[in-house]
């Protein structure tokens, strides 16, 4: 082989290599579009809504956030994941995330922080991350400005009322209700969790019901993750108490005849007896049997306030009805990092008919 020929032949090489590297490099920019192509396209829309609730020890506020995010798609009901980004600084930061219900909405509930400067306010987005049948979208931004911040680790909110009446919880004896308790950290305290890399646990607790009723959560301790500004919930369940009919008085000794009862009463009441008439002339026998008849019958009269001897032969009382009302129950979280204890509450209304 000539050196021309051997020339020739390098330079196809390098030719084949350069069109290799343009076509692996035209691929690699047109897989997305590729990979996205036959997927269902969506649409992808934020709304908030914000609600002040007043700090435990200050005259501040707590601001709230709800974000409502809802995803369509043309061809069925998107699922998956929903990402919340907060563009108030140079670059995106991701704040929350959720996950679509049946119906393609989502909930979030943010404690949101000032920024710096703290007249700026956040600037959201929510994205919708898509799956193998729905394409990727994003929503328009929302703006959501920033009050004046309790000095409190997260903030606690009563949502979901049911059944309710004009947000006031309306219960008669013998129902229960239901309500969403959300625990939403503050993003200052959530920077804090990401320095440690370590989660914070939130019990919640209620007081101020009505007697004979309970209030039970579920779960009762709520986990606060690094990273993870969204607030976590805990469904409250409150059960009252109906007036029932008392059972009926058990069958037993209480209501048969004692043979050992009769034999010792019924002789010694004949003997009292007679002893009295036969003493007629002898008035201190007269009146020692005749007083000792007395304590006798009264004795027998005594039984019928014995506890024992009124449930033989009554029953137990009814049990009472949680008492009709207007009770302002508190619900509280409470965190403790071994040293300290911080705790937040807010209020609602129980109405017992």
């Amino acid at each position: 082989m000539s050196l021309e020929q051997v020339h020739v032949i390098g330079k196809n090489c390098r030719k084949l290599r350069l069109l290799w590297v343009a076509g692996f490099g035209i691929a690699l920019a047109l897989f997305p579009a590729v990979r996205a192509f036959g997927l269902t396209s969506t649409s992808t829309s934020l709304s908030t809504q914000t609600s002040t609730q007043a700090c435990l020890t200050s005259g501040l506020t707590t601001t709230l956030t709800t974000l409502t995010i809802s995803v369509t798609g043309s061809g069925g009901v998107p699922s998956g994941t929903v990402n919340i980004f907060d563009n108030a600084s140079i670059s995106p930061v991701q704040i929350a995330s959720a996950t679509l219900n049946t119906s393609g909405q989502a909930t979030v509930s943010l404690y949101l922080s000032n920024n710096s400067p703290s007249t700026t306010p956040h600037t959201l987005q929510a994205v919708y991350a898509g799956n193998s049948t729905f394409a990727t979208s994003g929503s328009t931004f929302a703006s959501a400005s920033i009050s004046s911040q309790c000095n409190t680790q997260f903030a606690v909110s009563v949502s979901n009322i049911s059944p309710s009446s004009s947000s006031v919880m309306t219960l008669k004896a013998g129902q229960s209700g239901t309500a969403t308790v959300t625990v939403t950290p503050s993003q200052v305290f959530v920077a804090s969790l990401n320095t440690t890399g370590a989660p914070s646990f939130v019990t919640v607790s209620c007081s101020g019901l009505p007697t004979l009723s309970t209030c039970t959560f579920t779960p009762e301790s709520l986990e606060l993750l690094p990273g993870q500004d969204a607030g976590v919930t805990s469904t409250m369940l409150i059960q009252t108490q109906a007036e029932t009919a008392g059972a009926v008085p058990p069958t037993g000794a209480g209501h048969k005849s004692s043979p050992v009862a009769w034999a010792i009463l019924l002789p010694g009441m004949l003997g009292l007896g007679g002893l009295a008439w036969g003493a007629r002339r002898r008035r201190w026998l007269q009146r020692l049997s005749l007083m000792a008849l007395v304590g006798l019958v009264a004795s027998l009269g005594t039984t019928g306030c014995n506890p024992r001897y009124y449930y033989l032969n009554h029953g137990p009382e009814n049990p009472p009805a949680t008492p009709s009302g207007t009770y302002t129950l508190t619900v509280a979280g409470q965190s403790s990092n071994g040293v300290t204890a911080v705790t937040n509450t807010t209020t609602f209304q129980l109405t017992i008919q």
